[in-house]
């Protein structure tokens, strides 16, 4: 029976899409929820996957072509038309080869293969997931399972850094690792091959009983696991290192020995190097004068000024380039002005209690902000644009970017229709943002698109910058430190909470004029909260 693909449902906001790429050809079998195709639309790519196991027989809009919301794009015959009962012998087959190589060799001895029925079951191809087009490569940063070591379906097994985001590599089903294709700091394109998985290879030593494991172990497959051993782990001043461990504890310059491991029979796991690291248990100690011959006196000054070479993060890399690029293609301005926080700052403290009860979520300053900015950008289309090549393209919404500072660096996840947000609705996006990037759990959605972008560097205690645009859009407005100053009012000195707002603006899109009426136009509304619920 034929099962028609059709195109996801698109946002109100988004008309029609783009067919960017077909994973699969005429003639190809897929499985149930298998990325079929790749659906590209003006803020994020959508993907398409089976709605049941087939074999697609027919493609009905080709790649390059626009398709509307719910469209056919494509037909999925029966799982027989492809022969897919043809390829379950292949892949048993495929299981029983991995199997053998995961044993000593294929015409070696047989008693290995006695220890695997396990991993005799069906092998998977480990792929890279799919990166959206702006995603060119990323890097395997570590793998948290080593090859033979049992894992659970859906279990992490690696981790891919990204210029935005890290993604996680899980299971495809209970089994284990038969071999590992591409080692932590490779760099891969999207789908690519990473490793070979055996389903139920390790699965049965993991549930059963651990002395049933450690004797399979030490067993046949003794020389397997040292090989294994040698590839993944290593042994270094008699502690046990996971490879993110050893090389965690190189670039940070830790003495190994001295490591807590918690690992499985004491290895030491990248936690266990980040906690020496942060409480400072594993610092190398100064070699004792006395001990070194006076011919080694030179490499002791230079302990005493240390330097460390590690190579620049994928994302800080895409930040330098996406700063530069900014300085050099738009012509860039900034406009400052100050705005008085007493009005914000007595509403946020007679209600702060209530809102919190009512809410849920603690009343801060940037819900205020976000929806100023929103305010004023609805008054401003111009700053609310953005310049593809030599279009303007005018956005009837307001996407807002938040800078959110994590151990990775600068990211920008976007508060989407910020106009029907509530200022609750901002503080609990931001709050969750902010935990997430923490946690490295931002996906590449939450950064996509984005009309305009507010940086706050007061947190950090900064009193005035000059914020760097985020392409391409063409403004950016800098928040600061609350400064308590003294200030003229109504021909008194008075004191009163200042901040320093800063908006950098493309010239080639932004007049002065325009520029300087929409900060005053945010600085009106903040000074007289009243406004925003009024919209006046």
């Amino acid at each position: 029976m034929a099962t028609d693909i059709k195109a996801p449902t698109f946002p109100e906001s988004v008309a029609e899409g783009t067919v960017a790429t077909w994973h699969k050809k005429v003639g190809d079998s897929v499985e149930r929820d298998e990325l079929i195709v790749e659906i590209e639309t003006d803020k994020v790519v959508l993907e398409v996957v089976a709605p049941e196991a087939g074999t697609l027989s027919e493609i009905k809009i080709e790649e390059g072509n626009t398709c509307e919301s719910e469209q056919v794009l494509g037909v999925l015959g029966a799982a027989s038309e492809g022969g897919k009962s043809e390829d379950k012998p292949s892949a048993d087959a495929k299981g029983e080869a991995e199997s053998e190589d995961k044993g000593q060799s294929a015409n070696e001895e047989k008693p290995a293969a006695k220890d695997k029925p396990a991993a005799s079951g069906k092998s998977h191809e480990v792929k890279a997931p799919s990166f959206p087009e702006s995603v060119q490569e990323g890097t395997v940063a570590s793998w948290n399972k080593k090859v033979g070591e049992a894992v659970k379906r859906d279990e992490v097994l690696a981790e891919i850094e990204t210029d935005k985001v890290v993604l996680e590599v899980v299971a495809p089903a209970d089994g284990a690792l038969a071999e590992i294709k591409v080692e932590e700091g490779e760099v891969v394109e999207s789908e690519a091959l990473l490793a070979v998985f055996s389903e139920g290879a390790g699965g049965e030593g993991a549930g059963g009983d651990n002395d049933s494991s450690a004797s399979a172990e030490s067993a046949g497959d003794q020389d397997q696991a040292s090989a294994a051993e040698g590839e993944q782990d290593a042994k270094v001043d008699g502690k046990i290192l996971a490879p993110a461990a050893r090389k965690m504890a190189a670039e940070n310059d830790l003495d190994v020995s001295k490591l807590e491991g918690t690992g499985k029979g004491g290895r030491v796991l990248k936690e266990d190097v980040q906690k020496a690291i942060d409480d400072g248990s594993a610092k190398k100690s100064a070699k004792p004068a006395a001990s070194a011959p006076k011919a080694a006196a030179a490499p002791a000054v230079e302990g005493e000024r240390p330097e460390q070479r590690v190579p620049m993060s994928r994302l800080r890399q895409t930040i330098a380039k996406r700063l530069v690029q900014a300085q050099q293609t738009a012509a860039m301005l900034t406009t400052y002005n100050e705005v008085d926080m007493s009005a914000v700052m007595a509403l946020r403290s007679e209600y702060k209690d209530t809102f919190l009860k009512a809410h849920d979520v603690k009343l801060g300053f940037m819900g205020f902000f976000v929806k100023a900015a929103t305010e004023a950008l609805k008054r401003f289309p111009d700053v609310n644009a953005s310049i593809d090549g030599t279009d303007i393209v005018y956005h009837g919404y307001q996407d807002i970017g938040v800078a959110v500072s994590t151990p990775r660096g600068l990211v920008v996840p976007v508060l989407r229709d910020t106009d029907s947000m509530k200022l609750a609705d901002v503080e609990k996006a931001i709050g969750d943002f902010g935990q997430r990037g923490k946690q490295g759990k931002l996906g590449i959605e939450d950064m996509q698109g984005g009309t305009f972008t507010i940086t706050n560097g007061g947190i950090f205690g900064s009193l005035m910058s000059t914020p760097i645009l985020n392409p391409p859009q063409t403004a950016i407005l800098g928040m600061h430190k609350i400064q308590e100053r003294p200030m003229a009012v109504n021909g008194k000195v008075e004191i009163r909470p200042m901040m320093y707002l800063a908006v950098s603006y493309d010239h080639r899109m932004i007049d002065g004029k325009d520029a300087v009426q929409f900060l005053v136009a945010i600085k009106s509304l903040l000074e007289d909260p009243a406004r925003l619920l009024l919209d006046i």
